[in-house]
């Protein structure tokens, strides 16, 4: 019990260089852990995963409702941890939980216009940031997601396919062929 304890005392490069395992390790250690009625292993999850949803929110729904969403989808994925199988799968049934809950949103939604720059009066840096996330948002679907966790959350492939399910192979070609559109939709030459 003690070695799962000093994977949850690691330094974020240790666990980096301890790899996807480790991740593993830590994530089911929570889950039993909540399961077990330790809430302040939730609040660890909730670090862990936060930017991963985050980023799956951002890329399909108004800015201005992610962080509700956020809030909303782990205290529903707090509620039915219990169904939760297999706890080294917790990150891709969050991630799950964020797309279907970014579906619902769209399916319950009335038309809504989100207030642009030029209404808020926001400064240049702030208008080419939404302008680059709208163009993101209108990629396919793998591409978009991808892009926002790298770009907007910081995410690395690795942490990306680690916490989404997605191998990493597929992380890099969907991080590579989306920055490519991306780059094609901005006007930007490649090698330039």
């Amino acid at each position: 019990m003690s070695a799962t304890f000093d994977v949850l005392l690691m330094s974020q490069q240790e666990t980096e260089r301890a790899g996807v395992e480790s991740e593993t390790a830590v994530e089911v250690t929570l889950v039993r852990a909540v399961l077990q009625g330790d809430r302040e292993g939730f609040a660890q999850l909730y670090d862990l995963y936060a930017p991963l949803v985050h980023g799956i929110l951002l890329a399909r729904v108004p800015r201005v409702e992610v962080d509700d969403l956020v809030q909303d989808i782990f205290l529903h994925a707090f509620k039915k941890l219990h169904t939760l199988r297999d706890g080294s799968a917790f990150g891709p049934w969050i991630a799950m939980i964020a797309r279907n809950r970014a579906v619902d949103f769209h399916r319950r939604s009335k038309e809504t216009v989100e207030i642009n720059d030029e209404l808020r009066g926001s400064s240049t840096h702030d208008s080419r940031a939404a302008e680059i996330l709208e163009l993101i948002r209108s990629l396919p679907d793998a591409y978009r997601e991808t892009l926002v966790l790298r770009l907007v959350e910081g995410m690395t492939g690795p942490e990306i396919a680690a916490r989404t399910g997605l191998t990493a192979a597929s992380v890099r070609v969907n991080l590579h062929r989306g920055m490519k559109l991306l780059r094609e939709r901005l006007g930007i030459m490649e090698g330039l």
